[in-house]
């Protein structure tokens, strides 16, 4: 088939690399989101996507809007049979998803209908699921809701941050995503009504849902460190300022610190949650570098009975 393949970020590198692999199908064009400013002197950089199409030779298409009359017109000419989608971060308008004869299809990050929205693994992650996977659809007007063209299963490790659990759902899924090219091209695949049970949401994190409540279970406040690593990173306040929390880990022995409550010895450093301790491995302090929370301790020298969160 000619497919137009539509993504942004580096999550969906992968599954661009295994069907421009493919000797099956042509990827004619790639459609991305425009240049973004990045780093600290703000310059507009291309997406991952499009710097790998580009040194691919592939066409790159950056409508500010897939509605552009323009952009339209251009995957029109293109005539695609089918548009595979990993993460592009816009949505789609009828105009776009009429083109293609075989539609648009999307590889998802969850076992549909689990974790719908933008952001499903974070939400498996901060919500202790045990085994996640990912799914190709077939796109709809409706949030995630199309039928689906297949799965793959994948456990969620105990230390899994979402950034480890999303790296390994990228490479695995690109190859759902390309047996889904052609399963569709030979006709032996055919999607399937998503069940109307088991549905959950999982919308984009915020800074404030990154916030960690001291108040909460051990267990809770690590599912959120872990989940919201590498993004948008977990944080409390210290001293009035805003200190990231990389990574932390349960401590099962320890619960006669109160919460948000800090004990520093030489070389841990625990803090007190609703119900026992966790230890701190690794924190960022505002405007400085990631370093071990044992160094930032010493660093800032903590006192007695002072707590986390203020």
């Amino acid at each position: 088939m000619k497919l137009v393949f539509a993504g942004t970020p580096e999550v969906a590198v992968p599954a661009l690399d295994a069907l421009i692999a493919s000797d099956r199908h042509e990827v004619a064009a790639v459609v991305t989101r425009p240049d973004a400013p990045a780093g600290r002197g703000r310059r507009l950089v291309a997406s991952p996507v499009a710097e790998r199409a580009e040194e691919a030779g592939i066409e790159v298409l950056k409508p500010a809007r897939p509605r552009d009359e323009d952009f339209l017109a251009r995957l029109r000419e293109i005539a695609p049979d089918c548009c595979p989608v990993v993460a592009y971060g816009a949505l789609l308008p009828k105009a776009a998803l009429a083109v293609p004869a075989r539609g648009w299809v999307n590889l998802h990050f969850s076992l549909l209908p689990a974790w719908r929205g933008a952001a499903p693994v974070q939400h498996a992650v901060m919500a202790g699921d045990e085994l996640t996977g990912a799914s190709t659809f077939l796109i709809e007007e409706g949030l995630d809701s199309g039928p689906v063209y297949g799965v793959l299963t994948e456990e969620v490790r105990p230390t899994d941050t979402s950034g480890d659990l999303l790296t390994r759902l990228a490479f695995a899924g690109a190859g759902l995503l390309a047996a889904t090219m052609d399963g569709i091209e030979d006709g032996t695949l055919h999607a399937v009504e998503q069940p109307a049970e088991g549905v959950t949401l999982a919308p984009k994190i915020t800074v404030e849902d990154a916030q960690v409540q001291w108040s909460a279970p051990a267990l809770r406040v690590d599912r959120v460190v872990r989940g919201c690593t590498p993004a948008p990173g977990a944080w409390t306040l210290f001293r009035g300022e805003r200190l990231k929390l990389i990574q932390a880990v349960p401590v099962l022995d320890r619960t006669d610190l109160a919460p948000g409550e800090l004990s520093a010895a030489k070389n841990n450093v625990h803090v007190g949650t609703g119900s026992h301790a966790v230890e701190l491995l690794w924190v960022q302090p505002q405007g400085k570098k990631p370093m071990r929370a044992a160094d930032w301790a010493r660093g800032v020298r903590i006192v007695p009975g002072e707590l986390l969160g203020n």
